[in-house]
């Protein structure tokens, strides 16, 4: 009996089913308009990049949904979506701003938005 390693090593395993995935055309939609459309919107890690197992936990059910609607015949479709942390996000900005010796308030709304 082959006994396991210790420790996970994706090379060993994920880059060959990559390249079989990709060659079977697993990551194209399927524009079939027969099958009914199931859709889930990923939103990225937020700006500041801290990523914790509530995100791990909520790719990981959306992985699991898309690949089951796959399955069940679906055409679906895993979108990345927008930044979902505006507030996160405004602080950075802020930060930035105020590094380069800016204030938010006197850049009115649509000179913060540029």
């Amino acid at each position: 009996m082959k006994e396991l390693a210790k420790t996970y090593d994706p090379k060993g395993i994920e880059d060959r089913l990559y390249e079989k995935w990709e060659e079977k055309g697993y990551f194209k939609p399927d524009p079939d308009k027969s099958k009914k459309p199931f859709t889930i919107v990923m939103p990225p890690p937020n700006i500041t990049g801290q990523l914790h197992m509530g995100h791990a936990l909520d790719n990981t059910l959306q992985d699991i949904l898309i690949r089951y609607k796959r399955m069940k015949g679906y055409r679906t479709l895993w979108q990345p979506g927008t930044d979902h942390a505006a507030i996160s996000t405004e602080v950075k900005v802020i930060e930035s701003l105020k590094e380069k010796g800016i204030e938010k308030d006197s850049l009115g709304r649509e000179g913060f938005l540029e």
